[in-house]
């Protein structure tokens, strides 16, 4: 007897890690390329897939216990976490080789753990063929820290203001996906022009609720 898609298991989300780089009212957006074949055309912030070498990274060049207890207990809702075969502070800290490792390869910007605050969990509908479980993160960057577009997966890479990012994707001239969308809504009415006012609001502790289900 033959199973026909609908009855199919959903595919298994992997596990990817995508960072919120701010500057002033800016964020750091990239544009995929249409040969993509997940978000193809979309606009999207830097990130990607854990990899071993994250596992290999975390390991080998540990991030301060302090820090990643304070990430565990953000996490402690997420897949990787509450996951009784994981240690909270081991998975927090692969989650921040990743996150470290992928701005560097996308963008050439070289960011400390200390500088990613955990923000969001979102995880693809089982009603796609390919799936993640994508920890985001947020971080403010210094003028010494400048992102370039360094990455094949995408066409352009550059600065834009959140308004102008979501009044395009309201006029049509940009695709944004659903947690594209929705974490830039919320960061629309940060203050801005108010660097250190907005460094308070990130680093204030966050209690993350995954969206979405594996």
């Amino acid at each position: 007897m033959r199973t026909s898609p609908s009855d199919a298991a959903p595919a298994a989300p992997r596990l990817a890690v995508s960072v919120l780089m701010l500057r002033g009212d800016e964020i750091f957006i990239q544009n995929r390329s249409l040969t993509m074949d997940f978000a193809a055309g979309a606009v999207v912030f830097p990130g990607g897939r854990v990899d071993d070498v994250d596992h290999v990274t975390a390991q080998a060049q540990p991030a301060p216990a302090a820090l990643l207890a304070a990430h565990a207990r953000s996490w402690a809702e997420t897949s990787v976490v509450s996951d009784d075969r994981n240690d909270p502070m081991d998975a927090s800290g692969v989650l921040l080789a990743a996150a470290v490792r992928e701005v560097l390869e996308e963008t050439g910007a070289i960011l400390s753990p200390a500088d990613l605050t955990p923000w969001a969990n979102w995880i693809t509908p089982p009603s796609y063929g390919k799936r993640f479980d994508t920890f985001f993160y947020l971080t403010v960057l210094t003028p010494a820290v400048d992102p370039q577009h360094r990455t094949t997966e995408a066409d352009s890479s550059h600065w834009a203001s959140v308004r102008s990012i979501l009044r395009g994707a309201a006029e049509g001239r940009l695709e944004l996906m659903r947690p594209t969308e929705a974490l830039l809504m919320e960061l629309v009415d940060l203050p801005g022009s108010f660097p250190e006012t907005v460094q308070q609001l990130v680093r204030a502790p966050r209690r993350i609720s995954p969206v979405g289900q594996l």
